[in-house]
């Protein structure tokens, strides 16, 4: 029987992806940034963002919400840039050998964070938060004291002047946007990173197929009911901990392409807003701390982005000031986290009355 199409369950569900396209569709005009300057923006920030937003699909699969321990995972990945830097080993296989130090670093840091996020069960999402804060004073640790004297670093130019310790800004000279130019594609003036889209099809393509699989069923199983996960013979903790390893692992990944793209890294700050942003544009995109699909991904990297991309120029030619813009970027960014966690408790708490309602007409 088809079902009929219900205004404010439809409302409910996107008001997020609402909200955004308004704010989007108005700032646009006010910026006065030309419709192909826009568009070249929008290509360039998916093919630097998605790979990081997609690692966030399998945690939420699994019932864990917004793996907001993701900034391990770009840790891992800043880590293996510095040691590519260090070995001045240039162009894609720079990043390569970049993210075979980073994966198992990635993997070891998400089996911890798995372990502790099993021990936080139904508080995953703040203890992550907060997990992330903690392992960041230990990265700062290994990055400004352990590299020179305990870990071995050769190049003088990206330590600092005392002779051990990693600069603040590093510039990745050697593998600067080596996988956008690796696949040169130009359209008009358009200028499209054809490999980053081809390793985003890639990871999509493994998304779709792992959901198949007895692992992915056994991750979806979970998120719905871990209880009746467990009866039915599913290890609902190892499920849980491979989804967080696999999440790291993808996010130490994504923080190599991203960086590469943007052709430099701030050695203590770059990954501290990475989980921030990937959870804000999983979220504009109609994703949900229980559900998130691969459009998901996609709608949100494209409003988050146009959003960032639109909404400094409009403030800067409405009141003069960009600084106006960057505060109402921001506050958005911040407020879309909010508004989605608040949505989905009103959702969880109408959806358990409705049951509670039905169950009471049956007796």
């Amino acid at each position: 029987m088809k079902q009929s199409f219900n205004l404010r369950t439809f409302l409910a569900d996107n008001t997020v992806v609402i909200i955004f396209m308004a704010i989007t569709l108005a700032a646009t005009p006010i910026s006065g940034l030309s419709l192909s300057s826009i568009v070249q923006e929008i290509l360039t920030r998916i093919g630097r963002n998605c790979f990081l937003v997609f690692s966030l699909i399998l945690p939420i699969m699994a019932g864990m919400g917004i793996n907001f321990g993701m900034v391990l995972g770009a840790m891992a990945g800043q880590i293996g840039l510095i040691f590519a830097v260090d070995w001045n080993i240039v162009g894609v296989p720079g990043l390569i050998f970049a993210s075979l130090i980073a994966v198992p670093i990635a993997a070891g840091l998400g089996w911890i964070a798995g372990q502790i996020l099993n021990r936080a069960r139904g508080r995953e999402m703040v203890t992550g938060y907060i997990l992330g804060f903690f392992m960041d004073g230990f990265y700062q640790f290994v990055v400004l004291y352990l590299m020179g004297p305990i870990i071995p670093v050769h190049s003088l130019n990206i330590t600092l002047s005392r002779g051990y310790g990693i600069r603040n800004t590093l510039t990745l000279d050697s593998v600067r946007q080596s996988l956008d130019r690796l696949i040169p594609l130009h359209i008009g003036t358009l200028n499209i990173p054809v490999a980053n889209y081809l390793v985003i099809g890639v990871l999509c393509l493994f998304i779709v197929w792992f959901r198949k699989t007895k692992l992915g069923q056994d991750m979806r199983a979970v998120g719905q009911d871990q209880q009746v996960a467990h009866a039915a013979g599913i290890p609902v903790d190892r499920t849980r901990i491979i989804a967080i390893v696999i999440s790291t692992v993808l996010a130490s990944l994504g923080q190599l392409i991203f960086l590469q793209n943007m052709g430099n890294v701030a050695t203590y700050n770059a990954h501290k807003q990475t989980g921030f942003f990937a959870a804000a544009a999983i979220l504009v995109g109609g994703a949900s701390v229980s559900k998130a699909t691969i459009p998901n991904v996609f709608i949100g990297t494209v409003l988050l982005h146009l959003m960032y991309i639109v909404v400094p120029r409009a403030g800067t030619n409405l009141f003069g000031n960009a600084m106006i813009g960057e505060y109402f970027r921001d506050a958005f960014s911040y407020g879309v986290i909010a508004l989605a966690l608040v949505l989905h408790a009103w959702r969880k708490r109408a959806n358990a009355e409705s049951a509670r309602s039905s169950l009471r007409g049956t007796v």
